[in-house]
């Protein structure tokens, strides 16, 4: 398309009310080649900010009287274009570097700019334009500017308003946003350019630290890997490091190649494996090619470095390679048997793992990072943790590991994670073959491998070049019994942020696990149920269409006409995904049990506790848990209701405590990890515990039931500041160990979710109902549970008779 034909084009949308990216022509040789605004800011290496231009014409492309030009990532009505002047030439498939604002920090100078100006750029929005002269341009809409004919090139990064296309990604006061080898330009800066390390060259070729053809290290992988997590030659430029193409990963914007030295060292604490970061660009190799490559040895983490959790990945960037040959077989793999990952995780070290010497064959987290970057392969691999949508699983190689009766490995402990977890993710384009739909219990069946490399979302990652068929094993969904008639059926379930936007699908996945797989029960404690708009934050509060929608949900599905009942919450306080008011509220079935509706319930009002003729009464019901505490702060606040079953009080507590959000991974380089939100739970279960203390105080025999998402494990402090004192028993612990869990997060199957309930309830029978966490098919990341009992009349006499009733009932195979 010509830039006229673009001009008009944008106008027509723009007279429609809509607007448009920039676009224009691309260009045929000059470009903006990389855009760093970090220079000087904290932080930051560089001591300047820098526009590097690049030609990849055929021919030398004058300067003179061209510009380069900076406006704001929002600009105001009273923005401007800054401007630089430029003046020589950029050389065919040559480079050009302009100097630009100078800060207060960074220890390292630019080379030798061609042009310098002295604007100080942002480093992480903005757009910069090439201009065919040095008049300041004057668009600030991206339409205007793809209309603008002395527009050459342009990026917008970060949040910019004026780009072509959807804008580059956002920098940083480290990184720059640059595009690929190939200089490749689509008009879409989001494609064309990358996030990376800022590598400024000038029209000499030199570039910060060298010069050109000054020589780096000549280095071997496993000296560049070292005995620690650290590379000693981080931050260093490497030449002459040999090794075979083991694997190729040649989609996404992290791609590259994984390479192995086929004459490895004697030590086992050096990997010989090294991964090519080649960013958004396919590398020119396959799989048995021989390289020698050079380039800077770089420790990647995911966030900010002085600041991360996360242990980091050891990789070559800017790199240049030759293929020495091909066709050459590969190392052998390191094939992983159950007995050789060590049980234990990780040194106790009070702090950051990084600076100690390897031990691969006490720690888990060790072995993995003596083999960072090498094939491994394992053989009928269980599946641990169900494929989700970006095709990521969990398998074990220890398949005695504290196996559940499902298939899982259930996790007991925080010293007992289990260590032969190993998440899969598939580098085979899905074209060839596409990333298996897994369950808990199913098996990749024959061989899976590849490269091995450490991922802040699940930790050490086998990233696999070859997969093994995936075998199903047939994982049923668990049924519940239905309660008998003199039996009080009360469950809980993490809906997840349920919305009447959701789709009907999901309303009638969780609609039928009510009905069929927990058999109805009599009270549903429901968490994440959000507010009629959704996620959009536009101050709604109500939730009565999203509870509309999923008691009609229920009906059609076979169900009763559930009741319900909730307080709002005051608007964007009680956490969770911004904007959509998450609250806890019940359900319940009015043909079995009654709410006893008392007034004053609000936001703010705290729910008490009284007495009358030994028995204890609600002030407010449904009324919240002293939700003024700071307990509670950007957290749920509990719900409780007074229920009237067969003419005896019930009190249902329900809860959806605070996130973990914040805490250290279990798999970071921080040993052991910091849990920060567990400081939070424990208040929250300290108030609830003295409500539930007030209740019991008022009539010793009241039949309590705590349920909800606690976010906590059942040997976490706040579960055992709950069961403190003796008043509430977390039923999770009647299960066999193999069998508590609620939840699977990395492979490891636990508990997020409980009911805990007063030594009153006769007959307690509690069962998590598997439902969602070991699906690749999930209504909810949650499972729900439920538990059945006969409430206490509080005398010896009626609770007697009851008892005589329900052995009838049982005999008689009679159901409510």
């Amino acid at each position: 398309m010509t830039r006229g034909a673009v001009a008009a084009s944008a106008a027509a949308l723009a007279l429609g009310g809509l607007t448009v990216p920039a676009s224009a022509a691309p260009s045929a040789d000059a470009l903006i080649a990389e855009v760093y605004g970090g220079g000087g800011n904290s932080g930051a290496t560089l001591t300047n900010d820098f526009i590097e231009l690049a030609n990849h014409g055929g021919a030398p492309v004058a300067l003179d009287g061209y510009s380069v030009q900076y406006l704001p990532a929002s600009a105001s009505a009273s923005s401007k274009w800054q401007v630089t002047p430029l003046a020589g030439s950029v050389a065919p498939k040559g480079r050009y570097l302009v100097a630009e604002g100078k800060g207060n920090g960074g220890t390292v100078a630019l080379p030798t700019p061609d042009a310098t100006g002295g604007i100080a750029m942002s480093a992480t929005a903005g757009t910069v334009a090439l201009v065919s002269d040095s008049a300041p341009l004057t668009c600030k809409s991206a339409a205007d500017c793809a209309a603008d004919s002395r527009v050459k090139d342009l990026v917008g990064f970060g949040d910019a308003v004026v780009r072509e296309g959807n804008p580059a990604a956002a920098p940083s006061n480290t990184t720059s946003v640059a595009r690929a080898a190939t200089l490749a330009d689509t008009d879409d800066n989001s494609a064309d350019f990358a996030v990376g390390d800022p590598t400024p060259t000038n029209t000499k070729g030199e570039t910060t630290g060298t010069q050109p053809g000054e020589p780096g290290v000549p280095a071997k992988i496993h000296d560049i890997q070292g005995t620690t997590r650290i590379s000693p030659f981080k931050d260093k430029q490497v030449e002459d490091v040999t090794g075979i193409v083991t694997a190729v990963r040649s989609f996404g914007s992290a791609r590259g190649f994984w390479i192995t030295d086929p004459h490895p060292d004697s030590d086992p604490r050096t990997s010989e494996g090294l991964f090519v970061f080649t960013g958004s660009t396919t590398p020119a190799v396959a799989v048995g090619d021989a390289v020698t490559a050079q380039g800077k040895v770089k420790e990647y983490y995911p966030d900010a470095p002085a600041t991360s959790n996360y242990q980091s990945l050891t990789e070559l960037t800017s790199a240049q390679w030759t293929v020495d040959s091909s066709g050459n077989p590969l190392p052998a793999p390191t094939v992983l048997t159950p007995d050789q990952v060590p049980d234990v995780l990780a040194p106790k070290a009070d702090g950051n793992i990084e600076p100690l010497p390897l031990e691969p064959s006490k720690y888990a987290l060790d072995f993995w990072e003596a083999h960072e970057s090498e094939i491994v392969q394992v053989s009928d691999a269980r599946v641990v943790g169900p494929s989700n949508k970006y095709g990521e699983l969990y398998v074990t190689t220890k398949p005695q590991q504290n196996p559940t009766p499902r298939g899982g490995t259930v996790y007991l402990g925080y010293d007992k994670i289990n260590t032969g977890v190993l998440k899969v993710q598939s580098i085979i384009p899905s074209a060839q073959q596409a990333a298996p739909k897994v369950n808990t219990g199913d098996v990749l069946t024959g061989v899976t491998s590849g490269p091995v490399e450490y991922s802040n979302f699940g930790g050490y990652t086998l990233f696999a070049s070859k997969l093994g068929a995936a075998k199903d094993n047939k994982l049923q969904k668990e049924t519940t019994r239905k309660q008998r008639p003199g039996e009080l059926s009360v469950a809980t379930y993490n809906v997840e942020n349920l919305a009447p936007s959701d789709s009907d699908t999901k309303y009638a996945q969780l609609a039928h696990g009510i009905v069929d797989n927990l058999a109805t029960p009599d009270i549903v404690t429901l968490e994440e149920i959000q507010d009629n708009s959704g996620a959009t934050d536009d101050g709604t509060v109500d939730a009565d269409a999203t509870l509309k929608k999923f008691t009609d949900a229920i009906v059609a599905a076979g169900g009763p006409r559930y009741q319900w009942r909730q307080i709002n919450p005051v608007n964007d306080e009680d956490g969770g995904q911004p904007g959509g008011n998450i609250r806890v509220g019940f359900l319940f079935n009015p043909a079995r049990v009654s709410f006893v509706d008392r007034p004053g319930g609000s936001p703010t009002a705290s729910v008490g506790v009284v007495s009358d003729h030994g028995k204890a009464h609600l002030t407010q019901s449904p009324g919240r848990v002293d939700p003024g505490n700071e307990a509670w702060e950007d957290s749920r606040k509990p719900l409780a209701g007074e229920f009237v079953f067969r003419g005896r009080t019930v009190f249902v507590l329900a809860n959806h405590f605070n996130s973990k959000g914040g805490d250290q991974p279990t798999h970071g380089r921080y040993q052991p990890p910091t849990r920060s939100s567990e400081v939070q739970r424990q208040k929250q279960a300290t108030v609830l515990q003295g409500f539930v203390a007030q209740l019991l105080g008022a009539d010793p025999r009241a039949n309590v039931v705590v349920a909800g998402d606690l976010n906590d494990y059942q040997f976490s402090p706040a579960l055992a500041k709950l069961t403190s004192g003796g008043l509430l028993k977390d039923l999770i612990s009647t299960l066999p160990p193999a069998e508590r869990y609620s939840y699977v997060f990395e492979g490891q199957s636990q508990v997020l979710d409980h009911i805990l309930a007063s030594a009153a309830p006769r007959g307690v029978d509690y069962d998590v109902v598997h439902v969602n966490a070991e699906f690749a098919d999930q209504a909810s990341d949650h499972d729900p549970q439920v538990v059945r009992f006969r409430p206490s009349a509080g005398n010896a006499f009626a609770d007697f008779a009851n008892d005589l009733l329900d052995q009838l009932d049982r005999f008689f195979h009679r159901t409510a």
